[in-house]
């Protein structure tokens, strides 16, 4: 299928190397596309594009919103929310609202950010992933021979389908975790990762670290 990424910087291009290498065509929506393709570091393969955010939300067949918390509204803006262009889109949340010094940006009543992304954009299909671990484990998600976890969130059964085969084919194992309320819960995993690796308030364990699912 066809994946338009609105940003280049570490996460959209480790999903973006992953969802080329499975196939998929990439385009990668950025600000300034005469200077986009230095950002997508080291080079994609297969079929990958750098274009202006309406260019690769245009005829995409999924987006992923892979910017700066403070960067979603403006990329939301140019992307067309509000314009019909993200009207029936399945939008893939890998964003997570950092504040200052690493706090979790709530919003109203809880609210996640998804949640919040949803209320910008009332008719694309908002699904929170990608956003629980390190674009690291993006670019590599096996440990030990066997794929760690990747949960998402939604309301949308359609746009959870085309989630769960995006999130398969960059190798995590997909995990339905809910409607897109869930996505507060994801959102605090991802603060539990990010400590955990950077040593917020405990020993730091570094970036190669990662989160399984197990059944008895």
């Amino acid at each position: 299928m066809r994946v338009g990424i609105i940003g280049a910087g570490n996460v959209g291009s480790a999903l973006g190397h992953r969802l080329a290498a499975s196939g998929h065509d990439i385009v990668f929506g950025v600000r300034e596309p005469e200077r986009g393709a230095a950002a997508v570091k080291g080079g994609v393969p297969g079929r990958a594009r750098v274009a202006s955010v309406s260019d690769a939300v245009r005829g995409s067949n999924a987006v992923i919103l892979a910017t700066p918390w403070g960067g979603v509204a403006d990329a939301l803006r140019e992307a067309g929310a509000g314009r019909g262009e993200l009207d029936g889109m399945t939008l893939i949340d890998a964003t997570n609202p950092l504040g200052p010094g690493f706090s979790l940006d709530v919003g109203p009543n809880g609210a996640s950010a998804a949640e919040r992304i949803q209320a910008l954009a009332p008719k694309s299909h908002v699904v929170k992933a990608f956003n629980t671990t390190g674009a690291n484990n993006m670019l590599d998600p096996v440990y030990a021979g066997a794929p760690t976890v990747m949960f998402y969130a939604g309301d949308d059964a359609g746009a959870k389908r085309t989630t769960h085969q995006l999130v398969s084919d960059v190798g995590f194992e997909a995990v339905d975790a809910g409607p897109l309320t869930r996505a507060r819960e994801l959102e605090h995993l991802a603060m539990l990762w990010i400590a955990l690796a950077m040593g917020i308030g405990v020993p730091a364990m570094g970036r190669e670290v990662a989160f399984r699912l197990v059944r008895r």
